[in-house]
């Protein structure tokens, strides 16, 4: 008896049903483009006071370098070093013996003269003496007048006084020192650090720049705070008290193309010292249209160009070439590449590709911060 054989076909063929009908039951196009949650920040336009963070060093106000200004030996030191001392304070004493002894002397030949003087006037009226005696009798009466003040000068310059007032540094004499007129080594320094200035260079490029952008509009002035300057030091801590901006130099330095800028900065708790590394804060100008877009939302190519994903109409995204000016605290300061009211993705920026499809929300990580030191690229 012949028994009959299923045939494999009946087999495949639910199987293969199966198959078709599960594809049938999801969306191709779906599973390939899913929609993405993004977080995005809308770009605005926004004034903005643009300041640019420029390193300097501080200099003294003022520096008087003492010197002694006759020969002798240093009896005294009279400060201490590191102090305040004012103008016309004694700083050191100069043995004076010989300088007093010299100006006893300039005074004897002074009351010579003088009535030597006195006689031969009286004697001129009865024709007693000539009128060449009398006037060289004059003569050497204004010669010993000279000769007791030039004597009375050494006497005072025994007297080492300080030029300004400021604060003194170490001395470079001890008592019993020989000193003298003319020397090239200095006694001690004085530094007037109240006000201080600020030293600053700024490449001639950027000025000419500015000077651009302020003639045509697309920077206004910033008034009368335009001059205004603010500090931080060296570790990262604010100065208190803004300065002013006082002059620029007018010549370009030949080695680095950069133009030399002084600010001056009050400094009543001397917390500013002569050589210290600052950077300063000038205002440049105020941009009236600035848009302003998050760092976390720039992605650099390996050329360099700056890029963002950039949110269209249809809710799909692309990625677009941005002009970034410069760093604004937390954010870049763009030129071309994004309108206002365009939105940029700032999170979720890994899992995309040109044309996905994307479903923003407000990101939780835009907030910008632009008053921190803005500095140029």
């Amino acid at each position: 008896m012949t028994r009959f054989r299923p045939s494999r076909a009946l087999h495949v063929l639910p199987l293969a049903a199966v198959i078709l009908a599960g594809c049938q039951k999801s969306d191709p196009v779906a599973v390939a483009n899913p929609i993405i949650d993004v977080g995005v920040y809308t770009v605005k336009s926004q004034p903005l006071t643009l300041t640019n963070d420029l390193p300097g060093r501080t200099s003294a106000y003022r520096v008087a370098e003492v010197r002694p200004q006759v020969n002798g030996i240093i009896q005294q030191r009279l400060f201490d070093e590191g102090s305040e001392v004012k103008k016309g304070q004694q700083l050191y004493q100069i043995d004076p013996a010989t300088y007093k002894a010299e100006f006893n002397r300039a005074e004897a030949n002074l009351t010579s003269a003088q009535n030597l003087a006195e006689r031969y006037e009286r004697l001129l009226k009865t024709n007693a003496v000539s009128r060449q005696q009398y006037d060289d009798a004059q003569a050497a009466y204004k010669q010993a007048q000279a000769s007791v003040e030039v004597a009375r000068i050494n006497v005072q310059y025994t007297r080492v006084l300080s030029p300004i007032t400021g604060r003194i540094g170490r001395s470079a004499v001890t008592e019993g020192a020989l000193v003298t007129n003319g020397q090239s080594q200095e006694l001690a320094t004085v530094n007037q650090l109240d006000p201080i200035y600020v030293d600053v260079t700024q490449p001639i490029t950027r000025i000419l720049a500015l000077q651009r952008a302020l003639a045509s509009g697309s920077l206004q002035s910033a008034g009368k705070n335009q001059a205004q300057v603010n500090l931080t030091l060296d570790d990262g801590s604010a100065y208190p008290l803004p300065g002013t901006l006082k002059f620029s130099e007018v010549s370009v330095d030949q080695g680095t193309g950069s133009v030399t800028l002084r600010a001056e900065f009050p400094n009543p708790d001397r917390k500013l010292l002569p050589g210290m590394f600052v950077h300063a804060q000038l205002k440049e100008g105020v941009a009236e249209t600035a848009k302003l877009v998050p760092q976390n939302a720039i992605i650099f190519d390996s050329r360099g160009k700056a890029t963002a994903w950039v949110v269209k109409p249809d809710l799909s995204v692309e990625l677009r070439e941005l002009q970034t000016l410069r760093t604004v605290g937390n954010a870049f300061l763009v030129g071309k590449g994004v309108e206002p009211g365009e939105q940029v993705v700032t999170q979720g920026i890994q899992s995309l590709r040109d044309g996905s499809k994307v479903k923003p929300s407000q990101a939780t990580n835009a907030d910008l911060v632009t008053a921190f030191t803005t500095a140029a690229n």
